[in-house]
């Protein structure tokens, strides 16, 4: 069963069930209805802005711990809803549990990562540890030790558009290491749900900044059409890391 959060239809995928944030109760009890025990989080959704006249009385119980958590960061919004849904009674899968293919383990997929990358993805590392303490980012921009950019609310695509945009008297000397773009969960997070994801659109956007690489997680980041993104970074001169 395919439910979408309305606004957030996802593209080429059938819709058996629009729901809303206010109607939150009525919509467990749908699930529950239709024999549903388990439940995944797939896809990209933004804060639903709430309409207050929308709330059924079972769901407007909900409300103060709901905009505790939105207000608190991401990943406490993330973990009150994955709590919602446990004390509803579903069963809360992640990613690679299910498809675990999409979870790449360490290792080079594509190029060659040399010392001067290495260096940058333990900065980069860093960077984002640290960003995520304070549940801010999940990814980061390092080129020769020195931070290019950091992944905020605007996401992914908007930081490589950020550095991409920057000016060469920014940046350091390509020729002694063009930098990496690395990504990674938050120290903590709870992996079933907004497992940082990594697909072709990032290798363009990563090659339209002038990286070297791509640097990840190994185990904590998903990889959609990895074929492709191999074939992209190939092309493109790029490695792709998936850094134990």
């Amino acid at each position: 069963m395919i439910c979408a959060l309305d606004g957030f239809a996802p593209e080429g995928l059938a819709v058996d069930v629009t729901f809303r944030v206010e109607r939150l109760v009525p919509f467990f009890r749908a699930l529950e209805e239709a024999g549903v025990t388990r439940v995944t989080f797939a896809g990209a959704v933004q804060r639903p802005r709430l309409d207050p006249a929308l709330f059924d009385p079972a769901t407007a119980q909900l409300v103060p711990r709901l905009m505790a958590a939105m207000q608190a960061g991401d990943d406490s919004t993330l973990r009150a809803v994955v709590a919602l849904f446990e004390e509803a009674g579903f069963a809360v899968l992640g990613t690679a549990e299910l498809a675990p293919d999409l979870v790449p383990g360490a290792g080079v997929l594509a190029g060659a990562p040399g010392p001067r990358d290495e260096a940058d993805a333990a900065r980069a590392e860093a960077i984002v540890a640290a960003l995520g303490a304070v549940d801010v980012g999940q990814g980061a921009v390092v080129a020769q030790g020195l931070c290019l950019g950091v992944e905020a609310l605007p996401g992914t695509d908007a930081l490589l558009a950020q550095v991409a945009a920057l000016s060469p008297a920014l940046r350091p000397d390509p020729a002694r290491g063009r930098g990496v773009f690395y990504k990674a969960p938050k120290p903590g997070q709870d992996r079933r749900i907004d497992l940082p994801t990594l697909g072709p659109a990032t290798v363009a956007a990563v090659a339209k900044a002038g990286l070297g690489g791509i640097v990840w997680q190994a185990g904590g980041v998903i990889c959609l059409d990895r074929p492709v993104m191999i074939r992209m970074a190939e092309d493109a001169g790029l490695f792709l890391w998936a850094r134990a």
